[in-house]
């Protein structure tokens, strides 16, 4: 949050925090729409490599640099791991698993994250918090994953389970290395860079898998369209834009409530306009994983918190990250 920053209406933060929880919560559902008529990789290649131009046009517009050899290699990097990696996936699994099923089991990121700190890099310590936060989160996981009779539900589709838990590592490594790279200072433009080349290599896959081939524009309905260009107009630069507005005024920690609300929408919606089931197992793992995300997410900031008010190991004295 920008010390300085004249704060806005408290209208304008409403309608900010409305957009990236409705929009990005809706962007689910969207993408099953259009995946049911248009080639996955394909359609989100189309998504992010429009949208990261437009982007990338606008921040040049406004006199941001562009970034250099070493922020693009960066760039490509994250563009492989949060989207060539993360979307490819989710587009995929959503010709077989729910829009609001794939929203819940992506909101278990933090979770991932988490697991892979504290348990593989050792880069976090395991407390009881911590650990709690963890089992609670997988255990929601194997709820919508493996359906248990006394919830019902029919059983997920394996491979599309399994091409969204892929999504969640790769966007955790991703998040875990981006720290540890170069990039532009401008957060929107280094979005833009990421967007853009990971669309460039959302194309190449769809290229290589032989989506152009068996894409037929005139086979696609307008419904399918609209689902593509409100993904990138209203999902990708609209909602991100809020985004990035509303870290001058809030802090992370509150616009990163979006984590918790985005599956919430993404569930509703695709059960009022998706026809997706909105049974006992959805509901209950739903619940038990954002209790999960949301005790990490408390563990880290207390952490944080300790490493900032603690003056003894210069090393690890760090304020929190907006």
């Amino acid at each position: 949050m920008t010390p300085n920053a004249t704060r806005p209406a408290a209208w304008k933060l409403l309608v900010a925090y409305a957009i990236i929880y409705l929009v990005w919560g809706s962007t689910y559902l969207f993408i099953r729409i259009g995946v049911r008529e248009m080639p996955p990789f394909l359609m989100a290649g189309l998504r992010f490599t429009i949208a990261g131009l437009g982007l990338y046009a606008w921040m040049r517009l406004s006199g941001t640099p562009s970034p250099d050899g070493r922020e693009w290699r960066s760039a490509t990097l994250l563009g492989a791991l949060m989207f060539l990696i993360d979307y490819a996936c989710l587009f995929w699994a959503e010709q077989r698993v729910p829009s609001g099923i794939s929203a819940v089991i992506l909101a278990t990121i933090p979770v991932v994250i988490a697991l892979l700190e504290s348990v593989v890099l050792r880069t976090m310590r395991l407390t009881l918090a911590l650990a709690l936060g963890l089992v609670t989160g997988l255990i929601g996981v194997g709820v919508v994953v493996n359906p248990l009779s006394s919830l019902g539900g029919a059983a997920l589709d394996r491979w599309g389970a399994m091409a969204l838990l892929l999504a969640c590592l790769g966007w955790s490594v991703g998040t875990i290395v981006t720290p540890r790279l170069v990039l532009p200072a401008s957060k929107a433009m280094s979005a833009a860079a990421q967007m853009l080349s990971g669309g460039v290599q959302l194309l190449a896959l769809a290229a290589l898998s032989g989506e152009f081939g068996r894409f037929h524009v005139r086979h696609i309905s307008p419904t399918a369209w609209f689902s593509l260009l409100y993904l990138i107009i209203a999902g990708s630069i609209v909602a991100f834009t809020a985004y990035v507005w509303l870290l001058h005024y809030e802090s992370a920690s509150k616009v990163g409530t979006y984590a918790y609300v985005n599956p919430v929408v993404a569930v509703i919606l695709g059960a009022a306009f998706g026809g997706e089931g909105l049974g006992r197992r959805t509901v209950a793992g739903t619940a038990l994983i954002l209790l999960g995300v949301g005790a990490i997410t408390r563990s880290r900031i207390r952490g944080q918190r300790a490493l900032v008010q603690d003056p003894s190991d210069g090393k690890r004295q760090q304020a929190p990250a907006d």
